[in-house]
């Protein structure tokens, strides 16, 4: 064996008894590092808190609202029409206008009708004169008790007869059967107008009446003077009314009842047909915990949030009440005064580091 060869085998054997001598020391180091958990080095290598945004807790007014679509009708509705036929002689109104009641407005041909009025009301004074004549004849025994009946009845007969003709003609007048805004005019003057034939429609608009559904858990909350604020499109102004109808069952396909409330509408501002945004404080809780939904996490059946404490994030599980989209009421689990996490919970383990980065207001709509 040569010299050179000598050398290379003492060097290897002398480089594995050194490498033999520091493995157990590498080994327990490598070790050590692996059971160091990403999340306790701030998922980057170091042991970094976790910067969040957290809120202090404050006592809430909190409103339990109901909110559903309702309807405006009118206060009264009515599709004008005469009650005899006739060719329309006169048309009074102007479309789109505001009339009282008993303001006529059309008027169909009653000549035949006052011609024959005028027939009977000559013949009046012959038969009142009769009854007088008899009556004083009755006095003296003159004539029969019978005698003094029939022409009696002959004069009553022509006072009804009288009067039938005056109904008659008020049948040719379309008068307005309450105060309200009369449409747009459908016939014109010299049309034939029947009692199926409509003139024009009139909408008493103030009043105005507020239609919406309830579902059956309503059932004992909604109730006639129940107040209740609603909004219309277009309209930055909140307006309020108050409940004086609701249905006497409910609807058996639907579970649902609908229900009238009363809305004064001054200056006819609002128009029948416009939909509503009803809105009903069903009840309000004064020191309410509320908090942002974004803070809480579902999990196994179980509501969670974290709180801070000491520089640690603590894991609570609570119990909730009236929620919103952006906010729920919690009866169980948390304080006042409590600081909650509201950002960055996701990542949040219990017993995690945190950082408060912010602090933000506790107010939840």
């Amino acid at each position: 064996m040569s010299k050179k060869t000598r050398i290379i085998i003492f060097v290897s054997i002398g480089l594995l008894i050194l490498i033999m001598a520091l493995f157990p020391t590498v080994k327990k180091k490598v070790k050590a590092d692996d059971t160091v958990s990403p999340r306790e080095t701030g998922m980057s290598g170091g042991r970094q808190p976790l910067v969040v945004t957290a809120t202090i807790l404050q006592p809430q007014t909190l409103n339990d609202m109901f909110r559903m679509k309702g309807i405006m009708l009118p206060d009264e509705e009515v599709d004008l029409t005469f009650e005899t036929s006739g060719k329309i002689t006169k048309i009074y109104f102007q479309e789109g206008t505001f009339v009282k009641k008993r303001d006529l407005l059309a008027k169909v041909n009653d000549a035949p009708l006052q011609a024959e009025l005028k027939k009977l009301e000559a013949q009046l004074p012959l038969a009142q004169d009769r009854v007088y004549r008899q009556q004083i004849l009755l006095e003296k025994d003159a004539v029969s008790q019978e005698t003094y009946q029939s022409v009696l009845t002959e004069l009553e007969t022509l006072k009804a007869d009288i009067e039938l003709t005056k109904a008659r003609i008020a049948q040719t007048e379309l008068r307005a059967p309450f105060d309200g805004a009369i449409g747009l005019r459908l016939v014109s003057e010299g049309a034939y107008a029947s009692p199926t034939v409509v003139i024009a429609k009139l909408t008493k608009i103030s009043p105005l009446k507020i239609e919406f559904s309830v579902n059956e858990n309503m059932v004992n909350e909604i109730k006639p003077g129940t107040n209740l604020a609603f909004t219309v499109d277009n309209d930055l102004a909140t307006y309020h009314a108050t409940v004086y109808a609701i249905e006497s069952r409910l609807d058996v396909q639907t579970l649902t009842f609908f229900a009238r409330a009363l809305f004064q509408n001054p200056g006819g501002k609002i128009k029948p047909g416009q939909s509503a945004n009803v809105v009903i404080q069903l009840d309000q809780k004064n020191d309410a915990i509320v908090i942002p939904s974004i803070s809480m996490i579902r999990e196994m059946g179980r509501q969670l949030v974290y709180i801070y404490k000491n520089g640690k994030a603590k894991e609570v599980e609570i119990k909730t009440g009236l929620s919103t989209a952006s906010s729920v009421q919690i009866t169980d689990g948390l304080s006042i005064g409590d600081t909650l996490l509201t950002t960055g919970v996701m990542q949040l383990t219990d017993g995690a580091l945190v950082k408060i980065g912010e602090f933000v207001p506790n107010k939840t709509e």
